[in-house]
């Protein structure tokens, strides 16, 4: 269950918070316009207001002015312009055509322009069904600006008080599903849950852990001047490292399974890691409540089992048992596995410290590990072209559009054409599985929400209540359509519905045309998403030729800072997160083709084992640093270093190879030696060779070798696979 959907937590959340903003500006600007103007003023000036709240998203406080004053100015734009064709109806259908093109091409800036392109096909759809004179149509568009306005400036003020209280929010959802995360990890030591099986389900969610880390680098470390901002600063860092922590934790756990599936100790490791989920949820739950943590978990009983159970292998070893291999396994987890308690206690104590200040990377460019807001119109320009799946995707919309008004204007009854086309606005995405569920959704979600309306309509004749319902289903729609679009579907149709009722009470027939509408946009919406559609397998090659691309170069980075060659973490904290976002963008594609029909699908199991094996580079690595800084005092610099120059120039050579299967000329990087015989401590090397890392070194390059080899097979079946449909 999703955190903020468990009612410990709901209330905490910003996406209850969201709710509460959202609701509180809207029926506040309402309020405060019928006290100067009657109802249809006022609903002119609502509309202003929740087209700008639909841009009213977590986000540094300087990007979110930029994105809601865009949403004030262009939705402003829209509903003069529709207004003032509303008299001409061919002008209107081929203005409405052209608006929902040019609205959907805006997806070209990402992810946080979805927002502006519903609210901008939403008032487009809002604005059509008035018929206005050339000077009602710009009262009409000076209203919906005020509102706007009232808007935009009710949500900065509060997103300046509130800043600090986002910040935490946001961190504690990371929080979150970090622990989430660790309770994956724990499973792979239950011998019910299929391995295979766990590692897809663990790189899913690194996708959505990924996804919140990085919300929270926006908001925490762009700005932190105050002893406030420094303790969210310092946990978000200590958050960071304990992940890498988390990651080098991957081990062989098919041996562990094979060499200790009668012993008790899987069941401690199991319940370790889920301790450590428990306990990072305690960290996210202060943060939530603006308190500091205090550790409330006691390890000790499953340390103390764990070493008893190495005792016993240790002499099961000595008495010529074979559990050599197993044995050093199950040290190497321990030594982790305290590693991650002490820093789960260093999450704690940053919780509890107030600093003077926030020396983290002091004088280092953060920018690469920030979100860009950059809106050029030459991006835009640049996808007018039938290749691009934007650029298709808003051809796609405009005709769904088209086709819907026409079937709109020829329906029998005294149709609203607007409630089809904001259907078919919500329904149709950019790829066919977001299509499919939100689909799915929004039928579902209308069905319910109708039944429930009938029924307040039915049974509550006290306007009051009514009104009272039309505020909680107010709050609803926000705070569930980032989180669970389904509960979104029902809280909006109850919003409106029951809007309309009280603007024109007595329409008996308004919940039924309002699901025949809804039925016909989504049938438009569904026929549509096959048009001139992009289907998920056609952008692999170029998701996959990112990943090799960056895995070469955080290659370069992790093994500069294994060898020494660095004098801090920067680098290979950058390059490790661009292949973590790589990555997870070339998940969620993975995901989203599982949805598309069968026959446009490609290379499913190559591709997911492929995204398996690069992350478990990224976990071979972080196990690296970890055992090279826990044997900081005593290693043998030379001979690992010397080691680990052949791994870094065999694993080179390979990735090199996978990249160029895909037709990617090599990035320039400092040239690599070809891959010599691996290197052994000299024999005079008493030091060298007495060495107790050894092993663990040693295992841990062969699986990394092994794991970069079969990264280099399952790209050259994607190449066939992709290439051969």
């Amino acid at each position: 269950m999703h955190y903020a959907l468990n009612l410990r937590t709901f209330f905490y959340s910003h996406y209850f918070h969201l709710g509460l903003r959202f609701a509180a500006g809207l029926v506040g600007v309402t309020i405060i316009a019928l006290q100067f103007a009657g109802m249809a003023v006022a609903m002119t000036v609502c509309i202003g207001a929740l087209c700008t709240a639909l841009m009213d998203m977590p986000s540094p406080l300087k990007h979110k002015l930029n994105e809601m004053l865009a949403s004030v100015l262009l939705c402003t734009s829209v509903t003069l312009l529709i207004s003032l064709c509303g008299a001409v109806p061919w002008l209107l259908m081929t203005m409405l055509v052209l608006v929902s093109f040019f609205a959907s091409m805006m997806v070209v800036y990402g992810k946080k322009s979805m927002p502006l392109q519903l609210a901008t096909l939403f008032i487009m759809t809002m604005s059509m069904e008035h018929v206005m004179t050339v000077r009602e149509s710009f009262i009409h568009a000076g209203l919906f600006l005020l509102g706007s306005v009232a808007y935009l400036g009710y949500a900065m003020a509060l997103a300046w008080l509130l800043r600090h209280r986002i910040k935490q929010q946001v961190l504690a959802e990371a929080l979150f599903e970090l622990a989430a995360y660790i309770d994956i990890k724990a499973d792979f030591y239950d011998t019910r849950y299929n391995l295979a099986e766990q590692f897809n389900k663990l790189v899913r969610h690194q996708a959505l852990l990924a996804d919140r880390q990085q919300a929270s680098r926006d908001l925490i470390l762009r700005s932190h001047q105050n002893r406030k901002d420094a303790i969210v600063v310092q946990i978000h860092v200590c958050m960071l490292d304990l992940y890498e922590q988390i990651l080098s934790t991957h081990t062989d756990y098919a041996l562990l399974r094979a060499h200790l599936a009668d012993s008790p100790v899987l069941a401690t490791l199991h319940d370790l890691a889920y301790k450590a989920a428990r306990d990072i949820e305690s960290v996210g739950y202060a943060v939530t409540r603006k308190r500091p943590s205090h550790a409330a978990i006691s390890y000790a009983p499953e340390l103390e089992a764990l070493e008893a159970a190495i005792a016993q292998l240790q002499a099961d070893a000595d008495a010529g048992k074979p559990a050599g291999e197993a044995l050093a396994v199950l040290r190497a987890q321990r030594n982790k596995i305290r590693a991650i308690v002490r820093m789960i206690g260093e999450l704690h104590v940053a919780s509890q410290k107030a600093y003077e200040g926030t020396p983290f990377w002091v004088d280092a460019d953060m920018q690469p590990f920030l979100s860009q807001q950059k809106y050029e119109l030459q991006l835009m320009l640049s996808h007018f072209r039938m290749d691009s799946p934007i650029f298709r995707f808003s051809l796609r919309v405009a005709m769904a559009i088209a086709a819907g008004l026409a079937v709109g204007h020829v329906l029998p009854y005294a149709a609203h054409s607007y409630w089809i086309v904001l259907t078919i606005v919500i329904i149709l995405k950019p790829s066919f599985s977001m299509t499919k569920q939100r689909r799915s959704d929004r039928i579902i979600g209308t069905i319910i929400g109708c039944v429930i309306t009938a029924l307040i309509l039915k049974f509550v004749h006290y306007t009051p209540a009514i009104v009272g319902i039309l505020i909680l289903a107010t709050v609803a729609t926000p705070t569930f359509i980032y989180l669970r679009y389904r509960y979104a579907a029902i809280a909006v149709s109850i919003m409106i519905l029951l809007q309309m009722h009280l603007i024109a009470p007595g329409n008996t027939s308004l919940i039924t045309e309002r699901l025949v509408d809804t039925f016909i946009g989504a049938a438009v919406a569904t026929a549509f998403s096959f048009v001139l559609a992009n289907w998920e397998y056609q952008t692999l090659p170029r998701l996959i030729r990112q990943v090799l691309d960056v895995n070469l170069r955080y290659m370069q980075a992790s093994f500069d800072l294994l060898q020494g060659k660095c004098r801090n973490d920067f680098p290979y904290r950058i390059e490790r997160k661009r292949l973590m976002d790589s990555l997870s963008g070339l998940s969620a594609a993975l995901v989203r083709m599982l949805d598309e029909p069968a026959s446009k699908q490609r290379a499913a199991e190559d591709i997911n084992l492929f995204i398996v094996q690069n992350y478990l580079l990224v976990a071979h690595v972080a196990a690296l640093r970890a055992i090279l800084r826990r044997h900081v005092k005593d290693i043998p610099a030379d001979a690992v270093n010397a080691m680990l120059a052949h791994s870094h120039a065999q694993v080179f050579q390979t990735l090199s190879r996978a990249l160029a299967q895909h037709g990617q000329p090599i990035s320039p990087l400092p040239a690599q030696p070809l891959p010599s015989p691996a290197p052994e401590p000299a024999a005079g090397a008493e030091s060298a060779v007495a060495w107790s890392g050894w092993p663990v070194v040693q295992r841990r390059i062969r699986l990394l070798q092994a794991d970069a080899d079969k990264i280099i097979v399952h790209s050259e079946a994607i190449v066939h696979n992709v290439s051969a449909n």
